[in-house]
């Protein structure tokens, strides 16, 4: 992380524009804020990238929030520094033509076929950077996977519209100092699994989940009441889905795989985990 952090200290100031991708699913804890520091006043387009796995109204409330900046109304930066799309599965051909134009927007200069636009991506890991870079492209350059940390180096790539990109690996801040951060991006997939213990992770997924997609857990786990907790949540879940061990107990590990899959997967349904009015927004993460 300390190598990817000084390679984003150098190539940003040689960049017209920052794309920065998100989770659409979780804008917030996917938001680096050393990247902020980073870059400055340089022009930013953020991505919400999974967006075909996140709840479309809940979506568009951070386009609105983000496109102001964080939620505050600063014209100069609404207007020149700062643009919101979404992307998903559902809207990767609009894409191709959708980020060369906005960038060549933010650049702030005149893009011609000597001076192309330069951009420089950046999001955490597996939040879907090289995903984003292969369709683009129109071809497989970037690896893919569906943990983190596959991107190992820098790479440059030019579209077809002669825009540039920099690829970088996935980049996290020092110390997560917000819980509910660290769960949510363990609850993702942007830590690697060696990092975590499912079950508290998955816990923390299931409360949340409880409270705000009561009606997709009932539908996909067919459920006639809800539990009160997450811990029985996963309990129920690991008894219909035959997560049991001898003797009939609920293996939790293994329920807590079963959910944190469904989510992930989006075969739970389209789900987020923050909106821009939950308390823990209005507070700074520290970089």
């Amino acid at each position: 992380m300390a190598k990817a952090r000084r390679a984003l200290a150098k190539e940003i100031p040689k960049q017209d524009v920052v794309i920065e991708i998100l989770d659409a699913r979780m804008p917030f804890a996917s938001s680096n804020p050393m990247v902020e520091t980073l870059r400055g006043e340089k022009p930013c387009l953020k991505i919400l990238c999974r967006a075909d796995l996140a709840d479309p109204v809940v979506t568009e409330e951070w386009i609105r929030y983000l496109q102001l900046d964080n939620g505050v109304v600063d014209p100069s930066k609404t207007s020149d520094h700062v643009r919101v799309i979404a992307s998903g599965s559902d809207t990767w051909a609009a894409m191709k033509t959708k980020v060369p134009a906005f960038c060549a927007g933010l650049a702030g200069r005149q893009i011609s076929t000597s001076r192309p636009c330069r951009a420089i991506v950046v999001g955490i890991p597996n939040v879907g950077k090289s995903t984003l870079i292969n369709v683009l492209l129109g071809r497989k350059v970037a690896k893919v996977g569906d943990e983190p940390a596959v991107t190992k180096q820098q790479q440059l790539v030019t579209l077809q519209s002669g825009m540039v990109l920099w690829d970088n690996p996935g980049l996290l801040w020092p110390k997560i100092t917000d819980p509910g951060v660290g769960y949510r991006l363990a609850f993702s997939g942007a830590i690697s699994e060696a990092a975590l213990d499912y079950e508290p992770v998955a816990r923390y997924g299931a409360e949340l989940l409880l409270a705000r997609y009561p009606g997709l857990l009932r539908a996909r786990y067919k459920l006639k009441e809800l539990p009160a907790t997450g811990e029985a949540l996963l309990d129920e879940i690991g008894r219909r889905r035959g997560c049991l061990r001898s003797g009939g107990t609920v293996d939790i590990h293994k329920a807590a795989d079963v959910l944190i899959h469904d989510f992930r997967s989006g075969a739970l349904g389209r789900v987020s985990l923050e909106r821009p009015d939950d308390p823990q927004v209005a507070g700074e993460k520290d970089p």
